[in-house]
């Protein structure tokens, strides 16, 4: 997804950082701020697979 704010993303990406929850969202849903927030906060985490969980 293509973020149009950095400074959201970093915003998101420090509250990570600071242990808190992703809840503590302050933009409104469905926004493209809330949006950028979320890309920032989730980041670090692997993208999901349409396929499913890998089965080791």
């Amino acid at each position: 997804m293509a973020v149009v704010s950095s400074k959201i993303f970093a915003e998101g990406k420090a509250a990570k950082a600071t242990g808190q929850p992703d809840s503590a969202n302050p933009y409104e849903a469905g926004s493209q701020e809330s949006l950028d927030w979320l890309e920032g906060y989730t980041a670090d985490e692997p993208e999901p697979s349409a396929a499913g969980p890998d089965e080791d």
